[in-house]
């Protein structure tokens, strides 16, 4: 969801690098790149190292006013989104959302720019014991369509979401956003979803 479907990482690294200032502390645009991918909990622990256990907690309040869910914030989706679920849902496919959110925020996100209606399955980080890149986000996506791993295709923007569908056994494509994801990790790249709009009959055909 998160730099693939709506283009949230954006504004919540700059939260998070102004509250961290904010706070008498320094977080940097790199620093925040490595936890694009992790789970809330493994997020908030490697924020926590960084910037100290009572430096994090304050600076974590601020970003919750400015972003969380209470602020009425509302992420933009991200370009070609709309299109390539449209089209998609033209052509019968069915479509999971597996995002290391948890899963009211996933659906609070996707509700505010009209996605959501496009999903049949909702999987939040808070429903598995490991996160990405640890494969149970995406393995327990496919459980719930009722679909073979192999027979699914993860769109995902970060390193961790692309290792996590590779260990699942799913056809992986990157979609990047703040940061170039190891190329050696996806079997197709696209530089935005709205790409995939003309490729989707083709990639989607019966017995493809």
């Amino acid at each position: 969801m998160d730099g693939v479907l709506i283009d949230s990482e954006a504004a919540i690294r700059r939260a998070w690098i102004d509250a961290a200032a904010t706070t008498g502390g320094e977080l940097s645009p790199d620093d925040y790149l490595s936890i694009i991918g992790l789970t809330l909990s493994d997020a908030h622990s490697r924020l926590a190292s960084l910037l100290g256990a009572e430096r994090f907690a304050a600076a974590r309040q601020l970003v919750l006013a400015e972003v969380g869910p209470e602020s009425g914030f509302v992420f933009p989706a991200k370009p070609g989104a709309m299109e390539a679920l449209a089209t998609l849902a033209g052509l019968g496919v069915r479509c999971a959302v597996a995002s290391s959110t948890a899963a009211p925020e996933v659906r609070r996100r996707l509700g505010a720019v009209d996605l959501l209606r496009y999903f049949e399955v909702v999987v939040g980080g808070d429903e598995v014991a490991r996160g990405k890149p640890d494969p149970a986000l995406f393995l327990l996506a496919a459980r719930r369509l009722g679909a073979e791993p192999s027979a699914c295709v993860v769109f995902e923007d970060s390193t961790h979401g692309l290792s996590a569908a590779r260990a699942a056994g799913i056809t992986a494509v990157a979609v990047p956003d703040l940061k170039e994801p190891d190329p050696a990790l996806s079997d197709r790249r696209l530089d935005s979803l709205q790409e995939l709009v003309p490729l989707a009959a083709s990639w989607f055909a019966a017995g493809r």
